[in-house]
């Protein structure tokens, strides 16, 4: 198998104008997540496995990697999908770069969706940019 076909990592930044404590406060517990993407049990604790109500139904994820106040890292749902928030301390800004990786290739129907991985990513790529942006003006006000 080669990677010729697989779907691109979804990667959103955006430059919050926010020190990164109050960015990682948004980032890494339940409420905060609630707050700008969607209802969640989220604990930040590596191993903890939580849900986040997505429009599907609830996805099962769970913590893979924590390193406050840098990075949070979680798989999402059953296909094999990991979602990176990645903080980088700016002084008064934060960058937030988040990314969604573990695709298979293009082709693949995602089976919740019942679509190709190629177009349920140009569609969640979409979403994570309004999203991030969400976090952006929840972080700001």
């Amino acid at each position: 198998m080669t990677n010729q076909n697989k779907v691109k990592d979804i990667e959103q930044k955006v430059i919050i104008e926010a020190p990164i404590q109050k960015v990682w406060e948004k980032v890494a517990n339940a409420e905060g997540i609630a707050s700008w993407f969607m209802q969640n049990d989220f604990q930040p604790e590596v191993g903890h496995e939580f849900h986040v109500q997505s429009p599907f139904g609830p996805s099962p994820c769970k913590v893979l990697e924590l390193d406050e106040p840098h990075r949070l890292t979680f798989s999402w749902d059953t296909d094999g999908w990991i979602v990176s928030f990645i903080l980088k301390d700016l002084g008064n800004q934060t960058e937030f770069t988040l990314i969604h990786g573990g695709w298979k290739e293009d082709d693949v129907v995602v089976p919740k969706a019942g679509e190709q991985a190629s177009v349920i990513r140009d569609r969640m790529n979409q979403g994570w940019a309004g999203i991030v942006l969400k976090l952006q003006k929840v972080v700001e006000n």
